[in-house]
């Protein structure tokens, strides 16, 4: 019974000072921007600092996710968003306020190089679909067909899920080594 009793003691102990250290780490957030050179992942994650940040409000083509032009010829849309994304921070300071982590422990981000809003200029340019935010610009990007909106394609999130590449598992090893880099 002794034995029983201290091994639930010690998970109490383990499940405490797991939550303590989450709120510590709550607290810390300061809000600060993450600032300086990016690294572009694919068209709606970048890294700066060895920091994963996955851009807020939209959802852009996987790498190797396909779309048709209007003429029904396929074209690399994925890469087509990560290219774009490349030139928008190419020599440039990008500034990306946290807010909160998504499931896989990338931190979600609002981010900048200068006056352009990353998100904002991705879903115009028709290299993004709106994920919550951006309608308006979504809606002139279908109206003037520009990029995926030209032709045809699969939304990004049903596209991984036919792939079962978005199964809403959660990562807890990919959180928790996010959490102590960060």
């Amino acid at each position: 019974m002794k034995s029983r009793r201290a091994g639930l003691a010690q998970f109490l102990l383990v499940v405490l000072l797991l939550g303590a250290g989450a709120v510590a780490v709550a607290m810390l957030d300061t809000r600060e921007p993450i600032s300086g050179a990016a690294y572009v992942n694919d068209g709606d994650t970048i890294t700066i600092d060895r920091q994963r940040i996955r851009i807020v409000g939209i959802d852009a083509p996987e790498l190797d996710q396909p779309c048709t032009d209007a003429r029904g010829a396929q074209w690399r849309c994925g890469r087509s968003a990560r290219e774009h994304l490349v030139d928008l921070v190419a020599n440039k300071s990008i500034s990306c306020v946290s807010e909160g982590r998504d499931k896989y422990g990338r931190i979600l981000g609002r981010c900048r190089a200068g006056d352009t809003d990353l998100g904002a200029d991705m879903v115009e340019a028709g290299l993004a679909v709106s994920y919550g935010d951006y309608k308006v610009r979504e809606t002139l990007a279908r109206v003037n067909a520009r990029g995926i909106w030209a032709g045809s394609f699969e939304v990004p999130q049903q596209w991984r899920r036919t792939r079962g590449e978005d199964e809403g598992t959660f990562d807890l090893w990919g959180w928790l080594l996010a959490l102590w880099r960060s």
